[in-house]
């Protein structure tokens, strides 16, 4: 795996250099559930002592004094690369050593002047099985090759759908709205809101926010796609007849690079002014200070109505339409090189059903992954188990990239390769 036959070191490893793609449909998926599930597949497990061998390899390499400068500068990275991948592992197989010596003394623990210490050493066993599971997670985390844009700042837009339930759609669309702007304050990211277009009875037609700071696209990548509600309606003849109604609402969340570079023609574009519609104070609807931009060539319009300032809403709309124009690239680039698989998450999908909101059994399924959380308002408000629900997703993604090397593998073995 670390040197070449004529003498010269190179990096050999599949994880360099593969693009993973997130099918959730394989039957191959349901084998590993969690990080530490897929840790003990053999497969992974012979990987990762190819990688800490190599580690040891290029380490002995890099004080060696027959190397050059370029070879030198090559080994320092590769090493960096390695690194924390061969640390975690030999903390896991460390812990699992120790594991094992309490397991082993928990067997000859039985008598009752020894019921305390047992009861000691189980603690201990316990606190170390977590520990594995957070360092596994960590391992995935590490191997995984990081999305181009996961650091970036992103536009979110929500959208009301349309069901014969009357309001629900938009009051639905209000409240994930708030549950996002919620979740920006958890994570102490910036949530400006760009557009707002509320709906007569107090729910939200559509709205657009800028969300900025750490690994924003990364938490968010995968909220993109159809949201689906069941709830009886608060008000109406559907609410006295106690009738369920489901409607949906759809999430596109776009990923925006501090410097986003593309080239807008000003002859592209048609700019009209319009008077706010949504909440702001007194200068709502007495000056035309919203912007609509429509892109002529391609038909994408936006609105700002953010500022009271006419220039400032232009700008910010200007900024959203870049954007969007530079998602069409993004989605370009994905699709020449995701030519195998498609991916089913995020942007990449909007048209997907993704999320269940039953409000009548106080449940949310998440169905790419036959996640289900309890209690609504919790995931609602924006907070802990929003968070760990994302979490939950990050971590499938993580694994189902592993299993996606593992399969790769599997095939270029079954291929002499």
């Amino acid at each position: 795996v670390g040197l070449h036959k004529s003498g010269f070191w190179r990096p050999k490893s599949l994880l360099d250099t593969a693009r993973f793609t997130l099918s959730f449909n394989s039957r191959h998926r349901k084998k590993h559930q969690d990080s530490r599930a897929l840790w003990k597949h053999e497969a992974v497990q012979k990987y990762l002592e190819t990688l800490s061998k190599e580690y040891q390899q290029v380490s002995r390499l890099l004080n060696a004094d027959s190397i050059n400068d370029f070879e030198q500068r090559t080994l320092r990275k590769r090493s960096a690369d390695l690194s924390p991948i061969a640390a975690a592992f030999q903390e896991i197989k460390e812990a699992e050593r120790e594991v094992q010596e309490l397991e082993a003394m928990c067997r000859e623990l039985d008598s009752r002047d020894e019921k305390q210490l047992l009861e000691l050493a189980l603690e201990e066993k316990e606190a170390l099985d977590k520990k594995i599971n957070t360092l596994c997670r960590k391992l995935f985390q590490l191997l995984v090759p990081k999305e181009k844009y996961d650091r970036s700042h992103v536009i979110l837009e929500v959208t009301a759908g349309r069901t014969t339930g009357g309001d629900i759609c938009q009051q639905f669309t209000k409240e994930m709205f708030e549950m996002y702007q919620n979740y920006a304050d958890y994570k102490s990211w910036t949530f400006d809101i760009v557009n707002y277009t509320p709906a007569e009875i107090g729910g939200l037609h559509h709205a657009a926010a800028h969300i900025s700071g750490d690994d924003v696209y990364r938490h968010l990548k995968y909220e993109g796609g159809t949201h689906r509600v069941q709830r009886i309606p608060e008000m109406g003849l559907s609410s006295r007849m106690q009738r369920i109604h489901t409607g949906t609402m759809s999430v596109i969340v776009l990923p925006q690079p501090e410097e986003v570079d593309v080239k807008v023609d000003p002859k592209d574009l048609r700019i009209d002014t319009f008077r706010a519609k949504g909440a702001g104070g007194q200068h709502v609807n007495k000056t035309d200070s919203a912007v609509r931009i429509v892109h002529l060539p391609t038909g994408l319009a936006v609105e700002c109505q953010q500022e009271r300032s006419q220039l400032l809403n232009k700008e910010i709309a200007l900024r959203t339409l870049r954007a969007k124009l530079y998602q069409q690239v993004i989605e370009k680039q994905l699709s020449q090189e995701q030519s195998a698989r498609k991916l089913q998450l995020g942007t990449r999908a909007q048209s997907e059903r993704i999320r269940t909101y039953n409000f009548t059994q106080d449940r949310v399924t998440d169905h790419r992954i036959s996640y289900d959380a309890r209690n609504i308002k919790e995931i609602l408000s924006g907070k802990e188990a929003l968070d760990k629900l994302i979490n939950r997703l990050l971590e499938f993604a993580e694994i189902e990239a592993v299993t996606e090397y593992l399969e790769n593998l599997q095939a270029l073995e079954g291929g002499g390769c």
